[in-house]
């Protein structure tokens, strides 16, 4: 395996249940992303254009491998409803063997 394979998870936020099935079905179609969990409704508090706002979103959790993230991340971009979206991603240090394979499989063709 190289830094390619390695399994990577990626958070984003969108407001409504339309949007976060709309970006998890595209990448999951675009072989982008394995897998989107869309988790349940949170509450986010954050300073914007120098103001304190508040906003209900959905937590989406994406599966992906390294190699994948460059063109997730544009593709988020395009998708992404927001100005500024969040996009965080950590490699994956350790995980189920299988599991691992599967992400690897699934977003590059194989599963």
């Amino acid at each position: 395996m190289n830094d390619a394979d390695d399994v990577m998870l990626v958070l984003t936020t969108v407001a409504d249940a339309a949007s976060a099935e709309r970006i998890a079905r595209a990448l999951v179609e675009e072989r982008l992303a394995a897998c989107v969990t869309v988790l349940g409704a949170a509450r986010s508090t954050y300073r914007w254009q120098g103001a304190v706002e508040s906003a209900d979103e959905l937590p989406l959790l994406l599966k992906t491998t390294a190699g994948r993230w460059p063109a997730l991340r544009e593709r988020l971009r395009a998708l992404h409803p927001y100005e500024v979206p969040e996009m965080l991603a950590w490699r994956a240090e350790d995980g189920w063997p299988g599991y691992l394979d599967w992400v690897r499989a699934a977003s590059t063709g194989g599963g």
